[in-house]
């Protein structure tokens, strides 16, 4: 008991350990990773993020975004323009997590056919009395 009090990096590495839960939260959402890879070529409007991202809702995308803002994913840009439009474009952070997570989402789609079958084939095996 007493070494753990003598010496504090335990716990902090510990604390540290836990808190990676609120990154891999943002890893895990998957509006949170299409949004990210959509901004991989520069800034878009928000329009143009919606259209990207198939069966994302306005008010989900709207979301998503205010949260990547937060954490310093994106940047958030009004231009005065007539008629006025915003724009999102990653942060330095931003770009280092698409890169970070490229090779996860190239493998996603990579193996989306393989991923069906492996479902069809599963759930053609299930016995339908299990669920009874």
């Amino acid at each position: 008991m007493e070494a753990a009090q003598s010496d504090p990096r335990p716990a902090a590495q510990s604390d540290d350990a836990c808190r990676t839960r609120v990154v891999l939260n943002i890893v895990g959402n998957k509006w949170s990773m299409l949004v990210v890879r959509h901004l991989r070529n520069g800034p878009r409007r928000f329009t143009e993020l919606k259209r990207a991202t198939d069966g994302i809702s306005q008010r989900m995308l709207t979301v998503t975004l205010r949260s990547l803002e937060r954490d310093g994913i994106l940047t958030r840009t009004v231009h005065e323009v007539m008629p006025p439009h915003v724009s999102y474009e990653l942060t330095e952070m931003g770009m280092t997590l698409r890169q970070a997570t490229a090779p996860l989402l190239d493998w996603s789609i990579a193996h989306l056919s393989r991923i069906d079958d492996a479902r069809a084939t599963y759930d053609a095996r299930a016995d339908p009395s299990a669920a009874s």
